[in-house]
């Protein structure tokens, strides 16, 4: 029988850097044992900077527990030995954030999508299959213990141009995961929110603002950190009446609102609703 851990547990997939670090170590700072997975071992074998091991030790000093564990999220049975060590180590899982993607280098180019790289449809594959397969994993070990939250990053992608088709459908496509998997939750205490972050302060974004200052520029000033994402993930767990949002398509920086989550030095990052479009409101209708 594996020993359940004192500490709640969290597993934030594709943390190794990006919105995932940031997140993995807010949790660390709200006390959670988080796995953090990715592909990058040793720095500098992709092209930006951040490692799993990296970011498990941001946990550790946050005040978490970090443990690194290197996944292609591409290979089913590797997401299916992510979830049995998980369970042989932990015997719980209290938060599943889905964030890992592929993100080709492309993605920001400007131009139709038929001018970049065919390859960007591995966001699709990185980004939809994978989250499905993980949250099925995470309900099988979720319902049983009456309890959990399973949260997608997203964002206004989902309704507006942004990136193209690839990067809109993946985002459209979480969005509809928590959806439906908050229907098929109902009654069991687990829930499942996609949360639209704002712009983001991280390596990527670094490097796109420098390459692209004239389209960015404005959004930056004003960017969110992915530790400001994590909490507000950890607010919503431990919120006795999350149910109540389980199926929803969330503003981060509107869910932020309702529970005093505010940057450093109190700013408030801005909701982008007006300007870039707001959640869809699923239709009632359930057909079995």
């Amino acid at each position: 029988m594996p020993i359940r851990s004192e500490r709640p547990v969290a597993l934030v997939t594709g943390a190794s850097r990006g919105a995932g670090r940031g997140i993995a170590a807010a949790l660390g700072g709200a006390g959670y044992r988080v796995y953090v997975t990715g592909r990058t071992l040793q720095e500098g074998a992709a092209p930006l900077p951040g490692t799993i091991g990296a970011t498990a030790a941001q946990v550790d000093a946050a005040g978490g527990e970090g443990r690194a564990v290197q996944v292609d999220h591409g290979d089913a049975q590797a997401i299916a030995d992510l979830f049995a060590r998980i369970g042989d180590e932990s015997g719980r899982l209290d938060i599943l954030v889905n964030n890992v993607a592929a993100l080709h280098d492309d993605l920001v180019k400007p131009g139709p999508f038929w001018d970049k790289s065919p390859d960007l449809v591995g966001i699709l594959d990185v980004g939809l299959r994978s989250h499905y397969l993980a949250s099925w994993h995470a309900a099988r070990m979720m319902v049983p213990a009456g309890t959990g939250l399973i949260a997608f990053t997203s964002s206004f992608g989902s309704v507006c141009y942004m990136h193209g088709p690839a990067y809109g459908a993946q985002k459209a496509g979480v969005d509809k995961f928590a959806a439906d998997m908050g229907v098929d939750f109902r009654g069991t205490g687990v829930a499942a929110v996609s949360l639209w972050m704002g712009p983001l302060r991280t390596e990527r974004s670094e490097r796109t603002l420098a390459e692209h200052p004239e389209q960015y520029e404005s959004f930056m000033a004003e960017a969110e950190t992915p530790e400001f994402n994590g909490r507000v993930i950890a607010a919503i767990h431990d919120d006795a009446e999350r149910e109540t949002l389980s199926g929803q398509t969330l503003i981060a920086a509107e869910v932020a609102e309702r529970y005093g989550i505010t940057e450093a030095g109190g700013r408030r990052p801005p909701s982008y609703r007006a300007m870039l479009g707001e959640p869809r409101i699923a239709h009632p209708a359930i057909v079995a």
